[in-house]
């Protein structure tokens, strides 16, 4: 859960959305992954067990409609959104801050992605170049692309191709290093798998130029 719905904020925070009209559990999960653009979305571990709480509490009340709980507030819900309504107002503030600092964080990590590949074609060109002016004729398979599969244009150096599955190996156990010894929040682990993903889609294109 993001830092900011710590200490019963994120109770508070689904109170207001129900405010606004009864809603069932997946439809609390979109408004908070849209209202976080994207950048973060609790899972259905954590809102369904609050909501029950909820409902234990008076809170909250469902009826089944399609298979499917949908929850409304109730007036002892509606009696502690009143109450909170100043903490209310300072959540707002946080969360509009919050996903400032996601979106920065998300906005840096690309650029660096970019920069990285930059940095890839730049180096794949300079052995293309470097293989002209020595002729040789290096054939290679991509390995994992499968038999027949062929790259275009002027064949990469074995040396080149040799410090590619270097830095591909370095990556990938640098990658694994850092999220088993950081502490990340779901919006973050979310946020860096889709870098991941728009890594390999660039690298894709590449290949394919």
């Amino acid at each position: 859960m993001t830092a900011v719905f710590s200490h019963g904020r994120l109770r508070l925070y689904l109170l207001k959305l129900l405010d606004e009209g009864p809603k069932h559990g997946y439809e609390l999960i979109r408004l908070l992954e849209n209202r976080f653009l994207g950048l973060y979305a609790p899972s259905a571990g954590t809102i369904y067990p609050r909501l029950q709480r909820m409902e234990t509490e008076g809170l909250v009340s469902h009826t089944a409609a399609g298979g499917r709980k949908v929850y409304e507030i109730t007036d002892a819900g509606r009696a502690e959104l009143r109450q909170r309504a100043g903490e209310l107002d300072v959540l707002e503030s946080d969360i509009r801050a919050s996903v400032e600092d996601l979106a920065s964080l998300a906005n840096e990590i690309q650029d660096e992605v970019r920069g990285s590949v930059r940095d890839l074609k730049r180096e794949l060109n300079q052995a293309t170049r470097e293989t002209r002016r020595g002729g040789r004729d290096f054939q290679w398979e991509f390995q994992w692309g499968g038999p027949g599969s062929s790259t275009r244009g002027e064949p990469a150096s074995g040396t080149a191709l040799d410090e590619l599955e270097k830095r591909i190996d370095a990556f990938a156990a640098e990658v694994r290093q850092l999220v088993r010894g950081a502490r990340l929040t779901e919006g973050q682990a979310r946020t860096a798998t889709r870098v991941l993903d728009a890594s390999l889609a660039t690298l894709r294109r590449l290949f394919r130029s």
